[in-house]
């Protein structure tokens, strides 16, 4: 394509990009502080789920406050906080960042979704009490994620439901 007449020819303003030297060899994995693989993943009871994009969670979280059904006496950052501990495990287990479904199977479990039997409510109101104090709580966050089996989390949020609807004790394994 011809450059416009007005357009001087020949005259460069500034470097020109220039690539770096081409280095031999593939890229090893080497550095003191590089995690390698599944097997090399610390684990441990205060490590938590390790997986991409985790903050992401956050943001889905406010797409369900407004879905919460609590009862009286609970607060909807303690049931997204602990949600959010859940959910996350969820979306590593699957070795990805975390999605609404993740939340949402979370939230099904524990019955914020819908109106939940009065033992279902004191369980989690032992569970979630002040659990968003993440600083303070953070073993009870991890508790409520433990607590749900990696079957559970496995399956899809119909399944999840439909277990959910009949027995709430099934999807939570108790």
């Amino acid at each position: 394509m011809s450059a416009p007449e007005f357009v001087p020819a020949g005259v460069i303003a500034g470097k020109v990009y220039k690539s770096p030297p081409r280095r031999e060899g593939a890229w090893l994995a080497d550095r003191p502080g590089e995690v390698v693989g599944e097997v090399y993943q610390p684990t441990g009871p205060a490590f938590g789920n390790q997986g991409p994009d985790q903050g992401y969670v956050l943001k889905l979280a406010r797409r369900f406050v407004d879905d919460l059904v609590l009862a009286p006496g609970e607060h909807e950052v303690d049931a997204i906080a602990g949600a959010v501990a859940v959910a996350l495990r969820r979306a590593s287990l699957f070795g990805r960042g975390p999605v609404a479904d993740d939340l949402r199977v979370a939230l099904i479990v524990f019955g914020y979704l819908e109106a939940a039997p009065d033992e279902l409510v004191s369980l989690r109101r032992r569970l979630f009490d002040e659990v968003h104090h993440h600083v303070v709580h953070y073993r009870e966050a991890r508790e409520i994620a433990t607590m749900v089996p990696e079957s559970t989390l496995r399956s899809s949020v119909g399944t999840v439901k439909t277990r959910h609807e009949a027995d709430w004790r099934t999807p939570l394994g108790v």
